[in-house]
């Protein structure tokens, strides 16, 4: 039986999607080509992905404990910003796009029902469409022409079946026309065509199209298909066209711009439409997606500081990357580090703080935390042969091993670290000697920051019960080891009543982590409080930047 068009197929469509990529994601960066031949396509399109399953997975999480569940619109609009906020390379900011029309037409969708397949026609329109805007200097041969043709083939099932066509066979139409686009990309390419390659976006699309005809009809797609000069041969590498000769490898992109640059920018259309014109000018590869204040922007150009530039003009960029394309495959790699840490950290002052320890810092904001891929992709930037990860949150800790056993099957060495706070992160780092054994250097890590109490101060949105009674909306809450023990009507008197509790079952050393909006003379009033009521304890005192809590403390 099919299944309705709701939040649930699109939950399902995610976690299909999001295996078919992780099955692929090798195959499909292996024949990577165009528009630079760094094969990342099917790691990119991974990442933007899990990005997106996480927003749905939270979205659900969201009406869980009202024993509820979000509606078709909540669903579809958390995937497209998901995958919008965690787009990667030019195929996940595409991807990002695509999801993004989709969702402004199936969010007003009715949930299953006669409208239903309809919806998903128009939806997949949009979608192509979108996805061309988006592009500065469109081109044929793409995951382009691949959305377009799926979207043709979707529109043709209504005549071929008539309106009552379920959405699933909606779906499986798009999905074979999409395959059949998929096949035809290296005529239309001539880089393709010299690779002996297909279109590695599109193979992507195809993957995730696939996956949503599976979700609605409970149906699985047959084992794509390879195509070979002499015809279609079954394989299970769905993605590659190797003509007699040919290697399937390419040169990099040769006399190209220098470095990929990328980042999520708040402005509004009119600062976005100028920045536009201004990247065109600068690069090539242009892609600007997202809307209502927020989009994703990534550019290839041999000036990374003025693509940022022209983005801090136009709003708020942040979350920036910039990678360097450097010499191709063919360049020799660095030496692998004997070991590296690697800490996930709230704020750009702790991140500089860890990146001043030699440590890879995962910067992270409220609500935003990192998928495992994120955690991976820092692991392999830290480029050692054995890394420590501290995930500093107790939300983190299955991701964290998530992405620990993805590198330890690439061949790292990973130690995670179970550190709960940026503060026990700071305290295991502050131990962490390369010198040393692994086993030796990671016990001494997790002694440390098990020897870590930990508190955070934050203000009470709304007004709720805790642990510590009710709080109103404005209140300061103290929370020590996740739990709230102290409610407060200021930020200085609460925190010197949970230095006070802490304090007293004994400790050395405070640290105070101060949040952007802080005064200084918070810390000093802290310090003094602290010489004055706990002889023989010293005080350090951290700027944790924006985005970190008011006030973190740690007391060893």
């Amino acid at each position: 039986m099919p299944y309705p068009l709701d939040a649930a197929a699109v939950r399902t469509w995610c976690g299909l999607a999001l295996e078919a990529l992780g099955r692929e994601r090798e195959r499909i960066d292996a024949i990577n080509v165009y528009p630079v031949a760094d094969g990342d396509t099917g790691t990119n399109l991974y990442l933007t992905l899990e990005s997106a399953a996480r927003a749905v997975e939270a979205a659900f999480d969201g009406h869980g404990s009202a024993g509820t569940q979000p509606d078709l619109a909540a669903a579809v609009g958390a995937m497209a910003h998901g995958a919008l906020i965690g787009a990667r390379g030019n195929s996940g900011t595409i991807l990002a796009q695509l999801l993004r029309g989709m969702a402004q037409v199936l969010a007003a969708a009715p949930t299953g029902g006669s409208g239903a397949p309809d919806a998903l026609r128009r939806a997949l329109r949009r979608a192509a469409s979108a996805a061309y805007e988006a592009v500065a200097h469109p081109v044929e041969g793409t995951v382009l022409t691949v959305a377009t043709a799926a979207a043709d083939a979707a529109e043709l099932s209504a005549a071929d079946a008539g309106e009552a066509a379920e959405a699933a066979e909606v779906a499986r139409a798009a999905h074979q026309g999409a395959v059949k686009a998929l096949r035809a990309t290296p005529e239309q390419l001539a880089v393709l065509g010299q690779a002996g390659v297909v279109d590695a976006g599109g193979c992507g699309l195809v993957a995730l199209l696939g996956a949503l005809a599976d979700a609605l009809s409970g149906e699985v797609t047959a084992e794509p298909v390879a195509v070979q000069a002499g015809g279609p041969v079954p394989e299970a590498a769905g993605c590659a066209v190797m003509p007699p000769g040919a290697d399937g490898c390419a040169d990099p992109h040769v006399g190209g711009p220098a470095f990929e640059v990328i980042y999520l920018l708040e402005a509004g259309d009119a600062d976005v439409a100028r920045l536009r014109d201004r990247l065109d000018r600068l690069g090539d590869s242009l892609v600007v997606v997202g809307g209502d204040g927020l989009w994703n922007v990534h550019v290839h150009v041999d000036d990374a500081g003025a693509a940022v530039e022209a983005g801090i003009e136009a709003g708020r960029p942040y979350r920036i990357r910039i990678t360097h394309f450097g010499a191709g495959p063919r360049a020799k790699e660095p030496a692998l580090a004997p070991r590296a840490v690697v800490a996930v950290m709230p704020g750009a002052g702790l991140a500089a703080l860890c990146a001043d320890a030699g440590a890879t810092p995962v910067t992270v904001r409220p609500g935003e935390p990192p998928a495992s891929g994120e955690l991976v992709q820092a692991i392999r930037q830290a480029h050692a042969r054995e890394v420590m990860l501290l995930p500093n949150d107790p939300e983190l800790r299955h991701t964290a091993a998530a992405a620990a056993e993805q590198a330890r099957a690439e061949g790292v060495r990973v130690a995670l670290i179970p550190t709960r706070s940026a503060v026990q992160g700071l305290a295991a780092l502050a131990v962490h000697e390369p010198g040393r054994s692994f086993d030796q250097d990671m016990v001494a890590m997790t002694a440390a920051a098990g020897a870590t109490r930990y508190a955070e101060l934050a203000v009470a949105e709304h007004r709720s019960w805790t642990m510590a009674g009710v709080c109103q909306a404005g209140d300061v809450l103290g929370l020590i080891d996740g739990d709230v023990v102290v409610i407060g009507p200021d930020l200085a008197r609460t925190a010197m009543t949970v230095l006070d509790r802490m304090l007293s079952a004994g400790g050395e050393l405070v640290t105070l982590v101060l949040g952007a909006d802080v005064p200084a003379s918070l810390a000093e009033g802290l310090e003094r409080h602290v010489r004055e009521r706990h002889l023989a304890v010293d005080t350090v005192v951290y700027e944790g930047g924006a985005h970190a809590a008011p006030l973190l403390i740690g007391v060893e």
